[in-house]
C-alpha cells in the first residue's frame, strides 16, 4: 500500500483504487470539503504525475475522460482549489509523492488499464440528497427531483412563478460554468422538448452565479444529476423490435375487442408506422385487420 499524508489531504492506494480524503485546512476549497472522500477505481485512472516546485509540489491524478460526472459537467473549468484530483505536497515529501506515482503507474501497466475515454461513469458522483445556495437560487436534488428556489437577487421573471421543480428523467442536459471577469456563470438544466432558453438571468431552469465563494458547490448538484442520466458517450438505445401483428392488432389473434380498444390499436400501429418500426406493407395489413373488426 502507498500513502501520502499532507495538510491538503490524504491519498491512499491499495492496488485497486486511490482513496482521496480532503484536508481540513482553510486553503481546501469548499467543493472538496463537501464532496468528501472520493474513491477512484484503478480502471477509471488515465494517469498520475508529480510536479515538483520550489516551496511545494503538486500530485495530480487524471481520471479517464467520461469516468467522473463532476469532471464531465465542469469540462475542465473547476478552479485549482476545487479540483479533487490535485494534492499540494510539501517539498520535503517529494520522495513519498514520487513513490506514490510509481506505485499507481506500475499497477496501471500490470492491469493494462485502457487510458482512453469511457462510455459509462465509473464514479458514483456526489451523494444525495444534495442542496446548496449560490447565486440567485438554492438548488436541491433528492435523486429524482430537482428544485430551484429563488432568492431576493433573482429577477422577477423567475420569482413570480415560484420555485421551479422537474424530474431528472425530463433533463436532456446539465452544465455548469463559472463566472469569468464581468460575465456571470450559471448552472443550467435543459429539459426535453424545451424551446431555446433565454439568458440564465431569466431562465427558470438556470441558476445565475455571480462569482462568489460558494459557486463551485453548484457543480456538485450538476454532477449528482448527470450521473443519473444517460452517459453522453453511451450508444443510443436500440429501437424496440416490431410487435407481431397479432399483438399490435388483437383482432388478428381472434380476441374480442370493443370500439375504444380498436381505436387505440389503430393509433398505436399508426405511431409505429410513423416512427419507422412498421413498414408501409405491415402498416396496411395491420390497419386492414383492425378496421375489419369495426
Amino acid at each position: 500500500m502507498a500513502e501520502i499524508i499532507q495538510k491538503d489531504g490524504t491519498w491512499t492506494f491499495d492496488g485497486d483504487a486511490v482513496r482521496i480524503v480532503p484536508g481540513r485546512e482553510k486553503g481546501v476549497g469548499l467543493l472538496r470539503q463537501h464532496l468528501g472522500e472520493v474513491v477512484v477505481p484503478l480502471r477509471a485512472i488515465a494517469g498520475i504525475s508529480y510536479e515538483p516546485g520550489r516551496k511545494a509540489g503538486r500530485l495530480r491524478l487524471r481520471p479517464r475522460d467520461g469516468a467522473d460526472p463532476l469532471l464531465q459537467v465542469t469540462g475542465g473549468r473547476l478552479p485549482e482549489a476545487s479540483d479533487p484530483y490535485r494534492l499540494a505536497v510539501e517539498s520535503d515529501r517529494s520522495g513519498v509523492a514520487e513513490y506514490f506515482v510509481d506505485a499507481v503507474r506500475n499497477a496501471l501497466l500490470l492491469d493494462q488499464v485502457d487510458p482512453g475515454p469511457c462510455d459509462a461513469y465509473l464514479l458514483p458522483g456526489p451523494a444525495v440528497p444534495v442542496s446548496f445556495g449560490a447565486g440567485d437560487a438554492t438548488a436541491s436534488f433528492d435523486g429524482d427531483r430537482v428544485v430551484l428556489e429563488w432568492n431576493w437577487t433573482a429577477e422577477e421573471a423567475k420569482r413570480s412563478g415560484g420555485p421551479r421543480e422537474f424530474r431528472v428523467a425530463d433533463v436532456r442536459a446539465v452544465d455548469w460554468y463559472p463566472s469569468k471577469g464581468l460575465d456571470h456563470g450559471w448552472l443550467r438544466f435543459t429539459l426535453d422538448g424545451a424551446p431555446p432558453a433565454p439568458a440564465p438571468k431569466y431562465d427558470r431552469c438556470a441558476v445565475e452565479l455571480f462569482g462568489f465563494k460558494k459557486d463551485p458547490l453548484m457543480a456538485l448538484v450538476a454532477a449528482a444529476v448527470a450521473v443519473r442520466m444517460r452517459h453522453p458517450a453511451a450508444a443510443a438505445p436500440e429501437p424496440a423490435a416490431p410487435l407481431p401483428l397479432a399483438e399490435s392488432a388483437p383482432a388478428l389473434a381472434g380476441e374480442a375487442a370493443d370500439h375504444d380498444t380498436l381505436l387505440r390499436r389503430l393509433r398505436e400501429v399508426g405511431e409505429l408506422h410513423q416512427s419507422g418500426v412498421l413498414t408501409a406493407d405491415e402498416f396496411s395489413a395491420a390497419k386492414a385487420a383492425i378496421l375489419g373488426r369495426f
